[in-house]
């Protein structure tokens, strides 16, 4: 959940848990685009929870990764995503090892904040958050241009549209109970990633700004992860709380 890198990320995710002996499933509980073949190796698109079942049972090993969605949608292109109920049920298959599920969208912004009407839409059984943050936020205006829903960042941060956004208004705007990780499981730990630092000559920014988010002191945060959704592998560093 979070900022644009989402999906890109899940796919390399993916990739990284795939196994010989089981099969990982790609999801999500809002919607996605189109996945390319280089992205999965299976799109299956299904409502009915015994077809879905079946065709994982029979087909999973075989394919070891795929991607689970229950229709297209015809005016958007992108694909319906499934009920989080389902993938309760679905983690207790024998063939699945691990379901990875996208569970918000951000517009392709490098932050957002979620709709507490609707989002995110996180199943309970989650053991692992990664709320995703493109450190091309840091500086960018207050406004809908380069922040997913402005008026509800600026109402949960006290930054004023217009304003530029600091270090400090993303780990508030983080760890914010109506925040980007709300509706995280308690039992589930959250590792943010900080996207997209590339784009900087080197690592300081984002750096402080995970330093900044583990002294906030966050009891299901640990480490922050520095990296690109793109790139292979997408991990540049990993900073860890002091003990």
């Amino acid at each position: 959940m979070g900022a644009g890198g989402k999906t890109t990320l899940m796919f390399s995710l993916a990739q990284e848990l795939t196994t010989y002996e089981k099969v990982v499933v790609n999801t999500t509980t809002t919607k996605i685009f189109t996945p390319s073949s280089s992205d999965t190796p299976y799109l299956l698109l299904s409502r009915e929870q015994k077809e879905i079942f079946d065709f994982i049972l029979k087909n999973g090993n075989k394919f070891r990764q795929l991607t689970l969605a229950s229709e297209k949608l015809a005016n958007s292109g992108k694909l319906k995503g499934i009920n989080p109920e389902l993938v309760s049920q679905l983690i207790k298959l024998d063939p699945v090892i691990y379901i990875i599920v996208e569970a918000d969208g951000a517009a392709c912004r490098p932050l957002k904040a979620p709709n507490p009407a609707f989002e995110p839409v996180i199943p309970q059984d989650t053991s692992l958050v990664i709320p995703v943050i493109g450190i091309d936020a840091l500086g960018c205006e207050l406004k809908e241009e380069y922040v997913f829903r402005s008026e509800i960042v600026a109402k949960l941060t006290g930054l004023s549209l217009g304003e530029a956004v600091s270090a400090d208004n993303i780990v508030n705007l983080l760890l914010h109970p109506s925040g980007i990780i709300r509706g995280s499981p308690d039992q589930a730990r959250i590792i943010p990633f900080i996207n997209k630092v590339d784009l900087h000559a080197d690592l300081s920014e984002a750096r402080d700004l995970a330093s900044k988010i583990l002294e906030a002191s966050h009891p299901q945060i640990d480490q922050v992860v520095l990296g690109q959704a793109r790139l292979n592998p997408p991990v540049v560093e990993v900073v860890y709380k002091r003990h």
